[in-house]
């Protein structure tokens, strides 16, 4: 197993607590941000679901509250690539659609095919003809409105945590508790990565287009990178097993971070940036510094984030707080007098050393009075 080192220690951000979306605990579980960036859907407990603004999560006057009517609980959202609808996954065989133009929940076509199987997980693959929904009894199926449910072949028993589809390749990659990892070939064929099932996997993200890769996050804070084959999806194969030892906590869930990046979400509350390119992971913020922060907000667990530029966006917690998180800025009124200072220095100091040579000097005491006309008679 290779353990690399996660560079620094500190937050690379400052954090500022929000109007939250309620006074009580909402049980705010997932979220997903719209393709165009500018909604985030949120959904949870009793049937709680809510689209906010992505780029003003402070302002409740953006919100849209959802009639879900339901009252189970809401587990996972995906939007269609194309952002006029999103698909919910809830217990109890709950399949919900979402559409932006009325703000309606439905239940969508089909759900006979799952009655009564809890829903973990959904996601639309890249083309938006088919999104996949898994279960926590380990069933897999895909989805299309025209035909409804229809299950997948291979499938396994264990918990589906996560499913994550490729940008540029029709192939999506799905991480579970204890039968390892998969890949879901075009054809909607299930390949399953041999070495995988002895870590639990809590999550896996397919953030950056240009490579045939994704990522999957485990317990234990280890990470495996899957090499997609794009022929042939069957002869796709996982590395070995890297885990970051530096880091404190254990991993929760994974978000979409800026320029297709990974954004780890840990418990205790904090985060690391992972750079798939590179295969690295900076510390995002630490869950020392947020407990110095606030102390109530750091026992709480984060459901959902996304950032609108580098470094600059939101958590939302299960509470239901809204935190923002901004590039840490040195104070700027502290930096204006360190400058001012310097001048003064620069400037006084050798006007000191001039002063003293001066008085000290008949010469040039006497060749600056002729300069400036002392000691000259006025003519009449």
């Amino acid at each position: 197993m290779l353990i690399p080192s996660t560079i620094a220690s500190k937050s690379v951000v400052d954090l500022e607590i929000e109007e939250s979306l309620s006074n009580s605990d909402l049980g705010v579980l997932a979220g997903a941000l719209s393709p165009n960036g500018e909604s985030v859907l949120l959904v949870g407990l009793d049937g709680y679901a809510r689209e906010i603004s992505a780029l003003q999560a402070d302002d409740r006057s953006k919100d849209v509250e959802l009639n879900t009517g339901r009252t189970v609980s809401l587990i996972d959202v995906s939007w269609h690539p194309r952002g006029q609808a999103a698909l919910i996954a809830g217990e109890k065989g709950v399949a919900l659609r979402y559409e932006t133009s009325n703000h309606g929940v439905t239940l969508v076509n089909g759900t006979g095919e799952i009655i009564g199987r809890d829903l973990s997980s959904v996601e639309w693959r890249q083309a938006g003809d088919y999104a996949y929904f898994g279960a926590e009894d380990g069933g897999i199926w895909k989805f299309a409105e025209g035909i409804g449910f229809v299950a997948l072949d291979n499938s396994k028993n264990s918990s589906i945590t996560g499913i994550s589809c490729h940008r540029n390749i029709d192939v999506c990659v799905m991480s579970t508790l204890d039968d390892g990892l998969a890949v879901i070939g075009p054809t909607h064929n299930i390949s399953w990565l041999s070495g995988t099932s002895t870590d639990t996997w809590i999550d896996v993200d397919c953030a950056e287009p240009i490579l045939k890769e994704c990522v999957a996050f485990g317990t234990g804070l280890r990470t495996r990178i899957i090499s997609i084959d794009s022929i042939d999806s069957t002869k796709s194969s996982a590395g070995s097993s890297v885990q970051y030892t530096t880091l404190e906590g254990d991993f929760t869930k994974v978000s979409r971070g800026h320029d297709s990046t990974s954004l780890i979400i840990l418990a205790p509350f904090s985060t690391v940036r992972q750079y798939p390119v590179t295969d690295e992971a900076y510390v995002h913020i630490s869950s020392e510094d947020v407990s110095q922060w606030d102390a109530i907000i750091s026992g709480r667990s984060i459901s959902f984030a996304w950032e609108n530029s580098f470094n600059d966006g939101f958590i939302i917690t299960s509470f239901g707080n809204v935190i923002s998180f901004s590039p840490i800025t040195e104070d700027v009124s502290e930096s204006l007098v360190v400058v001012i200072i310097g001048y003064v220095v620069v400037i006084s100091v050798p006007g000191v050393v001039l002063g003293l040579i001066y008085m000290n000097s008949k010469t040039l005491q006497r060749k600056y009075a002729q300069l400036r006309g002392f000691g000259k008679k006025s003519k009449k």
